[in-house]
């Protein structure tokens, strides 16, 4: 029987440009070397302070994250249904941890991960701000006596920046003195996380408009946004802050504000005796938006900052902040890592309550400084593959390739844990050698003679005209691999 219709192809539908999402890149050669360093220097820092590596699922049901960001809950990217689950790309990896802690019941641990999260922010590429970014996670869970994990925390963050040889200022406040100030101020118990939302926004603008976002949107009293003011641009270094706060009597008949302080003394004795208090400021403006947060809240940023300096209470400007735009991504990356304490994220998903601390690195960020660090400084473009060696041959009339004898040798490197390269054709030209060994520092070069009398050359490429191994040296072919050793460049 004949077919009453034509069957309808499948139509494809055009892409008009090939592009990633917005707020997403691809990785390729040098930069994924420098953000494989970036990981393996934190990685190690870690693991010297005890860190056990955990791996979590890259999307949670939606219960589990909701309700635990604040103001930035709608930048969760939720998922379709698929089955019956309501589910959600993971916001941080520290709310994944407290659920696996809840779900294991784990109640001491020294963790550590490093992973990609997502957010529906507006992405900055040269910012380092990301839809799809990296973070790398250090946190302590479990019962302890106070301050003794958070100072650990701070001296793990120090540690990471001089191994990155980045020179950064650790700002630093207390949950419980910014809850008190509000309360001192006079701002209600139900307004206190609104009102705070709005003073993390002090280093983003200035505090005139900080102060109309309160009033205008939050609700706060003219003369009680006045009163905070006095108090939110007030920062410096940690022990000349905690002496000028302990001698006010208003904040001090607070009990939060007093907790506070005294956990605050107990943390410069700490970080004292770690020989680190001098890279810590106590800025009073900062807020950190995330619900979740208790105790101890910091964050990092290049270089040192006004807050390092003794009674820095001026008004944080708008037209300054623009003025440092400049070349140098650091002026405008902003924080590189942040975290702090969060003591009853745990029970949220549990009957056990767990006491937590813990740092989060921006990798992403991190890599935008460093990258632009590395350009300026480097004489040449950066290397996009990590190869040590490229085996190369040559020969005159009568010339087969050598592959066999490149293939041994470069096996022999290969056995001896050296990365090399060769040529995948059976009869290379030496030109075209050369030229895909350009950002290798050393080639072994085969010649019929020399083999014949068990002899490789090794030359190291990129030598000045004058040096006296420009041509390269020859070298027994039994000892290729040791020679080529002595020769690589020191890590």
């Amino acid at each position: 029987m004949a077919e009453t219709g034509q069957s309808q192809a499948r139509v494809v539908p055009v892409i008009s440009e090939l592009k990633v999402p917005k707020g997403t890149r691809d990785w390729f050669g040098a930069d994924v070397i420098l953000r494989d360093h970036i990981f393996q220097t934190i990685s190690e820092v870690f693991k010297r302070h005890g860190g056990t590596a955990l791996d979590t699922p890259v999307f949670e049901l939606r219960e589990v994250l909701t309700g635990k960001y604040g103001e930035d809950s709608k930048l969760i990217y939720d998922l379709a249904d698929q089955g019956g689950e309501l589910a959600a790309l993971r916001f941080d990896l520290t709310v994944p941890f407290a659920r696996w802690l809840a779900m294991n019941n784990v109640t001491q641990i020294k963790r550590y991960q490093i992973s990609k999260v997502y957010r529906r922010d507006q992405p900055a590429i040269a910012r380092g701000r990301m839809r799809e970014f990296y973070q790398c996670d250090f946190d302590i869970a479990g019962e302890t006596d106070p301050m003794i994990p958070d100072s650990e925390i701070l001296r793990i963050i120090i540690e990471v920046f001089k191994a990155l040889e980045l020179d950064v200022t650790i700002k630093l406040n207390h949950r419980k003195v910014l809850d008190g100030l509000f309360a001192v101020a006079g701002v209600p118990a139900d307004k206190i996380r609104a009102t705070s939302s709005a003073v993390d926004k002090l280093d983003k603008m200035p505090w005139v408009e900080v102060k109309k976002e309160m009033v205008e949107s939050k609700g706060i009293p003219d003369e009680v946004a006045d009163r905070i003011g006095e108090y939110v641009q007030q920062s410096g270094p940690i022990a000349d802050m905690l002496e000028r706060l302990q001698a006010d009597s208003k904040l001090t008949s607070n009990d939060d504000v007093k907790a506070g302080l005294s956990d605050l003394s107990l943390l410069v004795t700490y970080l004292q005796a770690m020989g680190v208090a001098d890279k810590i400021s106590f800025d009073l403006s900062l807020a950190r938006g995330l619900d979740y947060y208790t105790g101890l809240i910091y964050e990092c940023v290049v270089g040192p900052t006004a807050a390092t300096e003794p009674n820095a209470s001026a008004p944080k400007s708008k037209s300054k902040s623009k003025s440092k735009k400049s070349d140098d991504p650091s002026s405008l990356v902003g924080s590189i890592g942040a975290g702090g304490r969060y003591d009853n994220l745990v029970g949220v998903f549990g009957k056990r309550t767990i006491p937590c601390v813990g740092i989060s690195f921006g990798v992403d960020r991190i890599f935008t400084i460093l990258k632009a660090k590395r350009e300026r400084e480097a004489g040449a473009a950066p290397r996009t593959r990590e190869t040590d060696v490229y085996v190369m041959a040559f020969g005159g009339k009568g010339f087969d390739g050598l592959l066999a004898e490149r293939m041994s040798v470069i096996s022999a490197l290969w056995d001896a844990g050296i990365r090399a390269e060769f040529s995948p054709k059976v009869k290379p030209r030496l030109p075209q050698q050369f030229k895909a060994a350009a950002d290798v520092p050393l080639a072994v070069i085969l010649g019929q003679d020399e083999l014949a009398a068990g002899k490789v050359k090794i030359k190291v490429l990129g030598l000045e005209s004058d040096h006296p191994e420009k041509e390269g040296v020859m070298v027994d072919r039994a000892d290729v691999a040791a020679e080529v050793r002595k020769r690589l460049p020191k890590p």
